[in-house]
């Protein structure tokens, strides 16, 4: 019994990786080929292939709740819609009244995290009187589960809604005030989303069923899950995430992506706190050439102390030559990754500890010239309302401004 003591205590002093050191992928580049060759390094790395036959498209800001309006308005056979936030009034009042305008025999799901959701009972109450059913993920019971540190990071942080089975739309989004309008001024949030055809949609109602299911919903019938329709010329893998101690699929996919760049990397991303393992391969990527860029909300940013702890990875990084900007006009809350000419990202996945090992998440991995086209006319046009931070200034900040970037880590992986 002495003996396995020693042995536990030898392993610990000498930094043994088992059984708490966090593992990465300690990957540096993707093999070289055709698009089948990266589809399946994703595949056997995230069992998720780039299958081809989709049609996606870019959604900016706001004009996201017309398109959720229309698809409520087109569903023929359900329309299933998961938020990590749905908040009373506008625009939650309009996806509303569309729900009670649908047409006759459309199933309705709704589903809801309780952190973010904040006050939604009465809407809710509504919902369900215009005959949809409404859940609540992992709800929040009693004083002493209020407190539950673990039900605070395991959270349903996904944005999802699906049509009939055939369309799907993911992104940053929330049901909220805040990404009304057109991202013009403080008060309107700049996030982007994608909508999605083709056989990425059933993966997409896959999520959308097992996050239905723990929140006590029944089985979605089988008209949920129509034949796969081939509808363009897109390559398109859904991923979607869960609670990993070790390695999930948010951070397998980071990795994988950042990876993948040859020429052109530029990440934009609301709540930016990057593990050591990115931080070395963005690093990495500059060493190779690749063009780093990462964009991050600057001082309309909604939560004081993630801003203070995204700093705190600018040190090393911009000593590393990555290029980073602070988005001025408003908070930027997208979640999008850019490689090269052809490769694009969005979804709700933020690169920080929560969606990188502990909440649900989901993204859409986007093989196509079109759509990296229009995230780079895009992510253009954000670097003209935002401010690059150089390094040859960051490293002469007073010592208060440096002891203050440290504190953030006291919250850890709450962040």
């Amino acid at each position: 019994m002495k003996l396995a003591w020693l042995v536990l205590g030898a392993l610990f002093v000498t930094g043994c990786s088992y059984p708490n050191h966090r593992h990465d992928l300690r990957l540096r580049a993707l093999p070289e080929g055709d698009p089948e060759a990266r589809s399946l390094a994703f595949f056997q790395s995230l069992g998720v292939a780039l299958e081809p036959g989709h049609r996606v498209d870019l959604v900016e800001n706001g004009h996201i709740f017309d398109a959720i309006e229309r698809e409520i308005r087109a569903a023929r056979s359900s329309i299933n819609i998961a938020s990590y936030i749905w908040r009373p009034g506008e625009p939650s009042d309009r996806l509303v009244r569309a729900i009670q305008e649908r047409q006759p025999g459309v199933a309705c799901r709704v589903l809801v995290d309780p952190l973010g959701s904040v006050n939604f009972e009465s809407v809710g109450l509504t919902l369900a009187k215009a005959g949809c059913e409404v859940r609540t993920f992992r709800p929040i019971q009693g004083s002493i589960s209020s407190l539950d540190a673990k039900r605070i990071k395991m959270r349903m942080h996904r944005k999802l809604v699906v049509r009939d089975g055939e369309v799907g739309l993911t992104g940053g989004w929330g049901i909220w005030k805040s990404w009304l309008g057109d991202a013009d001024g403080p008060d309107s949030w700049r996030d982007l989303a994608v909508r999605v055809e083709g056989p990425s949609v059933r993966e997409m109602q896959v999520a959308f069923a097992q996050n239905w299911q723990e929140a006590g919903g029944d089985f979605l019938p089988a008209s949920d899950f129509p034949s796969t329709l081939y509808v363009g010329e897109a390559r398109a893998g859904f991923v979607a995430s869960t609670n990993n101690r070790f390695m999930s699929n948010a951070r397998r996919m980071t990795l994988l992506t950042i990876a993948s760049a040859r020429r052109r990397l530029w990440i934009a991303n609301s709540y930016f706190i990057p593990s050591e393992a990115i931080s070395d391969m963005l690093i990495e990527k500059v060493k190779q050439g690749v063009d780093v860029r990462v964009l991050v909300p600057g001082r309309h940013h909604d939560i004081a102390p993630v801003h203070a702890a995204q700093r705190a990875s600018y040190a090393r990084l911009l000593e590393g030559g990555v290029r980073i900007w602070e988005y001025e006009l408003s908070m930027m809350h997208s979640k999008t990754m850019l490689v090269d000419d052809s490769l694009s990202v969005v979804g709700s996945t933020n690169l920080d500890p929560l969606a990188l090992g502990s909440s649900e998440e989901c993204s859409v991995v986007v093989d196509d010239a079109g759509l990296a086209a229009g995230l780079a006319a895009a992510f253009e046009k954000d670097l003209g309302h935002s401010y690059e931070i150089h390094w040859s200034g960051w490293k002469r900040r007073g010592v208060l401004q440096k002891l203050g970037d440290q504190l953030p880590w006291f919250i850890g992986d709450f962040l």
